[in-house]
């Protein structure tokens, strides 16, 4: 049986006791990233052994893991940060397990776009979630496509790329399009930040350097913020992630 464990997305307390108790119970854990797994296990003291599985090794390390899978092991899947199949590999060797007629199980837990959604105080009602868009080819294809839908529209960015992205969906969907950005997610310097498209890409490209994971939330075409929306400069949250509770 093929388990898929979402991992915290940075504050190692962000995982569940069901995740804690299948990754000690399951016969190998197909990870990522063994390193960075390992600094995971090591603090919950998992002695399971690992091995990799990642974008560069997907079809053969799939064919590996099937195999295994068939001789009745109990593998879970595991990835750097957050949920197995969201924007990473994982989605080949469900497919593969499901093909094969082999059980998949999927636990709840952590995954980035979800608390960055809600906390962006654009609606939840109805979304819509892009990922990565396409670095090179068929990016400005999907931006245009993306011009006209009515549902809030949320991305993963990596952060070099942030000012870019922020600069052609301004271009694309416009200036005082409502967005909001959220970095570093629930780790110590997490940032969330309020404003329009264009207010956004003013703030990033004035700073020397970005960093951490994004995410980016997108008002649909059809929206229209309230009054106390933040439109002449972005509006900067600071982190709580890591204060205590009163």
């Amino acid at each position: 049986m093929l388990y898929l464990v979402p991992t915290p997305i940075g504050n190692l307390e962000d995982i569940t006791l069901r995740a804690l108790r299948v990754l000690r119970e399951v016969d190998l854990i197909a990870c990522e990233d063994t390193r960075i797994s390992a600094r995971l296990l090591q603090h919950y003291g998992i002695t399971t052994p690992t091995t990799s599985y990642h974008a560069h090794n997907e079809a053969r390390k799939a064919t590996e893991l099937i195999g295994r899978l068939k001789m009745g092991a109990r593998i879970a899947l595991i990835t750097d940060a957050g949920m197995p199949g969201i924007s990473d590999p994982g989605f080949f060797l469900v497919r593969a397990c499901i093909q094969q007629g082999l059980p998949v199980v999927a636990l709840p837990g952590p995954t980035a776009f979800v608390p960055a959604l809600v906390a962006s105080g654009l609606p939840t009602d109805r979304f819509v979630f892009e990922g990565f868009l396409p670095t090179k080819k068929g990016r400005q294809k999907r931006l245009m496509a993306l011009a006209g839908e009515p549902r809030t529209l949320v991305f993963y960015e990596a952060p070099h790329r942030l000012i870019k992205t922020l600069d052609e969906l301004a271009q694309v969907l416009g200036d005082d399009r409502a967005a909001v950005v959220v970095r570093e997610l629930t780790k110590t310097f997490e940032e969330l930040a309020r404003g329009t498209l264009r207010t956004l890409h003013t703030y990033y490209a004035a700073q020397n350097r970005i960093r951490g994971e994004v995410v980016l939330i997108v008002a649909g075409s059809d929206y229209r913020p309230d009054p106390y929306w933040p439109r002449d400069q972005a509006q900067i949250t600071p982190s709580f992630a890591q204060s205590p509770m009163p």
